[in-house]
């Protein structure tokens, strides 16, 4: 039986964002709208303008032909360079008179080969000679139209510039392509901002959502106008009302329960600590007996004042903050436990917004989870980092691994000891408790790889404004 080949993870296709795929969306439609009507103006107004720079061209023609028929009657002897003195045309414009076989121009298009082979050409390809055609000549664009003339032999050739209409219409060329990029432009602003607007609600959803996952289990949704987004908003209300009420039921019965257990606890860990005065008349089966009874009771006694603290932040979500001076509040804790450990502060020390009660448990767990697991902590640092004041707890143990820094956070998880017996492995809810009240505190803890090895726990709170 062979082993089937382990299959190939596609990647996934990195996608914009919802709000830049609308408006680039708006962005190419009024791209497509505006280039559309761009072309179909240019090529009205490009068709326009030539038909009518040829229409003028042919009005000027025939009156200056006319003349030069007239000329060339009433004179037939006469030099024909006096014909071209009657004629009316512009400076840029050339006129040229083939009478007895010699040609006389004035004009920049001068050269007789040139008029000669042009003539030739025009008479033999035009249905109607008299109608202007386009013609580049010495890398000039004209109009050019030519006449046989009844006397002498005549040809008579005119050559209207086009120079200005092109000045005019690359003019026009750029005005369209500079509307054409500003539409596209202001189609992506105007995408921008209709995807702003439609996705406001959606913005609203997910903020409210965060919170909620953050532990602010009153916060809710404002009622919506809108007909499709009441609906939703209703739904996320009523669901994020279950959610509370069915948290501070737990929360309840863990607080019930809790003091339901005290009394009997404290009776029973005053009772072994009699038997624990005479272990001395047991015998060595009975103590050993004794010892686990006493260790389980002592982390079952830590459990329930826990739990009981979880219940309490629970149901009593609203809590007092005050300016608190961290690096002090770190100290005293740290002096508290008249054990030495290096404490680093920054100056001036760093001040946030705090449940000094709440902060203290925070650096009490933190420091007990170091002596429990790593053999207690060898730094502790209050720093200031830009708006939060920061603070490090470092130890030398083996660290926690990358895939368990997350889930240590919960309850009644303790890592690779799970499932241990005694007071060194805790209750599992230290650090849940600790996660617990820096989110009251709009804060944030994690877990880092200590420089030369080990474990650093970091707390980061909101810096106070006062």
């Amino acid at each position: 039986m062979t082993a089937h080949a382990p299959a190939r993870r596609v990647p996934r296709r990195r996608t914009l964002p919802l709000r830049w795929r609308v408006a680039v969306a708006f962005a190419f439609a009024s791209l497509l709208v505006t280039g559309v009507l761009a072309l179909v103006t240019w090529n009205l107004a490009s068709n326009y303008m030539f038909d009518q720079r040829q229409q003028s061209a042919l009005g000027e023609f025939s009156a200056n032909a006319r003349l030069i028929t007239a000329y060339l009657q009433r004179h037939p002897t006469l030099d024909p360079n006096a014909a071209l003195l009657e004629l009316e045309y512009d400076q840029e414009d050339s006129v040229a008179l083939r009478a007895d076989g010699r040609w006389i121009a004035d004009g920049p298009m001068t050269d007789p080969a040139t008029l000669e082979a042009l003539a030739e050409r025009l008479l033999k390809s035009a249905q109607t000679p008299t109608t202007p055609t386009q013609h580049i000549i010495d890398t000039r664009p004209v109009l050019a139209t030519v006449a046989a003339l009844p006397q002498r032999d005549g040809l008579y050739i005119e050559l209207s510039t086009l120079s200005d209409l092109e000045q005019t219409l690359r003019f026009v060329r750029t005005v369209l392509l500079a509307g054409v990029g500003a539409s596209f432009v202001l189609g992506l602003l105007l995408g921008r901002w209709a995807g702003h607007q439609a996705l406001r609600p959606l913005t609203e959803l997910t903020s409210t959502a965060e919170r909620v996952a953050g532990g602010d289990l009153r916060a809710r949704l404002p009622e919506q106008a809108d007909a499709d987004l009441a609906p939703l908003a209703r739904t996320f209300n009523r669901t994020a009302t279950a959610l509370e009420q069915r948290v501070a039921r737990d929360a309840r019965f863990a607080g019930d329960v809790s003091h339901e257990l005290r009394s009997p606890l404290t009776t029973m860990v005053n009772a072994t600590a009699v038997l624990n005065k005479r272990e001395h008349e047991l015998s060595s089966t009975s103590r050993r007996a004794l010892r686990l009874l006493t260790a389980d009771l002592a982390r079952f006694h830590q459990m329930v004042i826990d739990l009981l603290e979880i219940s309490h932040d629970h149901s009593n979500q609203e809590h007092e903050l005050e300016p608190c001076d961290l690096a002090e509040l770190v100290s005293h804790t740290v002096a508290a436990r008249n054990e030495y450990v290096p404490l680093h502060v920054d100056e001036p020390h760093p001040l946030v917004l705090a449940d000094r009660r709440r902060l203290d448990r925070v650096i009490t767990n933190l420091l007990d989870n170091a002596d429990r697991h790593a053999g207690g902590a060898v730094r502790v640092a209050v720093l200031r980092r830009e708006r939060h004041a920061r603070l490090e707890i470092d130890d030398t143990g083996p660290g926690v691994p990358p895939e368990l820094r997350q889930q240590v956070f919960e309850r009644f998880t303790r890592g690779n000891r799970h499932g241990d017996r005694g007071p060194a492995t805790g209750s599992g809810l230290g650090l849940a408790l600790v996660a617990q009240h820096v989110r009251r505190h709009s804060g944030a803890v994690w877990i880092e790889d200590r420089p030369g090895g080990g474990a650093r726990f970091v707390v980061e709170l909101p810096l106070s404004a006062d």
